[in-house]
């Protein structure tokens, strides 16, 4: 879900909540397994309070068209909210849970505490405008056919309407100067919001015959195109101080993987085993780079695998990619498929093509409906030779349908939303969902996906060297001093990625420090499966290991090695 809106940024991971908690909260902790029950929904329904936007993601419509709180009183006791709930949860004792229970509490402590980092130690609502897009994204309204078109017509309206007041709230919590980077991707989603409310939305509603709805509708559209335009312009003004001054610094970026992913590990020795990876993953490019064009250089090679463009383009292939790998899924025994449910691929919205690909999964409060995978067309400000290397190749792209749908994603979140536990059916985080999506990639070509064919192993490559690039320069841009310019070179020289993906990949590690958790999910996944099949029949054990893992919704990984593997679990990568 490529920032994916997993973490959600989308609501498939621990999202980050804010406004006010409406829900009363218990004054002192439960001593029984009941009122456990009782705290965690209260829990829930407290965080959809806070964050509506989160709560009409994961299905909850009685939420559609409210916005959060964005005040900094808002935000404040929310923070003051959260901080409660997390320690309520941790006060529990242990005679009064099960293990089920015991763990959904390290569960719920681990989200409250990875909401407070962004919130609190970061203070993300006052200095990243990317914090609010994904939050502000109305295409559950248009895309989302959960109930009639007149009804989400009325549900969009009252979006609208709530839009200028929150635009105000951002303009005013923003602190300036702003980095550079961070005016880029406020401007880009801004705007792409704005054209998206004048030119797609209208389209989409105007078959709803109510000429008094469709008037209320131009009204409050017209009124939310204004105010994010103003935003927009807003961001212009604030260029002229820009600084480059984006790094959230060594200290914090050792707290947030500790406090969002639960790693303690020292930064040396985080960088040493990303490193190592990308180091593996360049040796096997070189070596099936030596089988596909003999004699000829690996960016030669590279671009011999990247002129094989899809046929028919980017969606129509990514739709017949989908019938294969779903097949292939369920032929090879891979994981279990547990529902009939089927993904479509679109065009992506343009507030959302700072990446090339991401999907949007309904939540497990919805019934029935598709999924979405949104694929990106190349920026059309870029050079033409630009735009067509942004295109990806047959099998670069292949394995982007992996990541994001069989089985990436997609089926991940059929796992999850089938949970035991409501909790673990809404909460999944960052490591966990992209993690388990790229892990997804490397195990497919492990398992014979392509049948041993370079051009294929190449685009798996391709796919892994990306997310090691991002690893690597999240870490150095945060915490050695490494500059965008160094970020893109290092996508570009050592990843092997185009001019344009390369821009786009070193910008988006400026304003999202935590995408280094794709390859971070990845190892501490591969290693769990490692460590538990060892003893129960290696490979053969996989789809044991893929089904059990995916079993326990979304939580920080270690959280799922301790329970695997018991309190000796030992440490969480390599």
């Amino acid at each position: 879900m490529n920032l994916s809106r997993v973490w959600l940024w989308l609501g498939f991971a621990v999202v980050i909540g804010i406004g006010v908690a409406c829900q009363k909260q218990p004054e002192v902790a439960p001593a029984s397994s009941d009122e456990w029950k009782k705290f965690v929904a209260d829990f829930q329904e407290a965080f959809f309070n806070a964050n509506p936007t989160f709560a009409v993601y994961q299905g909850r419509h009685e939420f559609d068209g409210r916005l959060p709180d964005w005040t900094a009183d808002g935000i404040r006791k929310w923070i003051t909210a959260l901080r409660g709930w997390r320690d309520r949860a941790a006060a529990f004792a242990d005679t009064s849970l099960d293990d089920k229970q015991k763990f959904e509490r390290s569960y719920l402590v681990a989200v409250a505490n990875g909401n407070l980092f962004w919130l609190e130690t970061a203070e993300w609502p006052f200095k990243n405008p990317r914090y609010y897009v994904d939050l502000l994204d109305p295409n559950v309204y248009v895309a989302r056919e959960y109930a009639p078109l007149a009804q989400r017509l009325k549900a969009y309206i009252a979006y609208a309407k709530a839009v200028p007041t929150a635009a105000a709230q951002i303009k005013a919590n923003l602190r300036t100067p702003l980095p550079r980077p961070y005016i880029d991707i406020g401007k880009l989603s801004f705007t792409g919001l704005a054209d998206y409310y004048q030119k797609d939305i209208p389209a989409v509603f105007s078959s709803v015959s109510d000429a008094a709805l469709q008037a209320e509708f131009r009204s409050a559209n017209d009124a939310a195109i204004r105010a994010m335009r103003d935003l927009d312009k807003w961001m212009d003004t604030q260029r002229a101080a820009a600084t480059e001054s984006f790094a959230i610094g060594p200290e914090l970026f050792s707290r947030m993987v500790k406090e969002t992913e639960l790693v303690d590990i020292p930064l040396d020795e985080l960088e040493r085993v990303g490193r190592a990876d990308m180091d593996r993953n360049i040796a096997a490019l070189r070596q099936a780079c030596g089988e596909y064009a003999p004699g000829r250089a690996v960016s030669e090679c590279i671009q011999k695998a990247d002129t094989q463009k899809p046929e028919g383009g980017t969606v129509a292939a990514a739709r017949r990619q989908l019938d294969e790998l779903r097949g292939f899924v369920a032929e090879k025994q891979i994981v279990t498929i547990p529902g009939p449910e089927q993904a479509r691929v679109e065009e992506s919205p343009p507030y959302q093509r700072y990446n090339f690909a991401y999907i949007d999964i309904p939540g497990p409060y919805e019934k029935g409906l598709p999924s979405i995978y949104y694929v990106a067309p190349p920026d059309p400000s870029w050079t033409k030779q630009e735009q067509l290397a942004y295109i990806p190749g047959r099998a670069d792209l292949l394995f982007t349908s992996v990541h994001e749908v069989w089985p990436g994603h997609f089926l991940q979140f059929l796992h999850s939303n089938r949970s035991q536990a409501r909790f673990g059916q809404i909460f999944v985080g960052y490591a966990f969902a992209e993690g388990w999506a790229h892990y997804a990639e490397e195990m497919m070509w492990d398992s014979g996906l392509g049948n041993g064919d370079p051009e294929t192993h190449i685009g798996q490559l391709l796919n892994a060297l990306l997310r090691n690039a991002r690893y690597l320069s999240a870490i150095g841009m945060h915490t050695k001093g490494m500059t965008t310019q160094e970020s893109e070179r290092l996508f570009r020289e050592e990843g092997y990625q185009d001019a344009g993906t390369s821009r786009q990949q070193a910008a988006r590690g400026t304003f999202d420090p935590a995408y280094l958790n794709y390859t971070l999910g990845k190892l501490m996944i591969r290693k769990l499966r490692d460590d538990w099949t060892a003893s129960r029949g290696g490979k053969s054990a996989w789809k044991q290991f893929h089904d059990a893992f995916l079993s326990y919704g979304g939580p920080p990984v270690p959280l799922v090695r301790k329970a695997m593997l018991g309190n000796d679990a030992g440490p969480v990568l390599q």
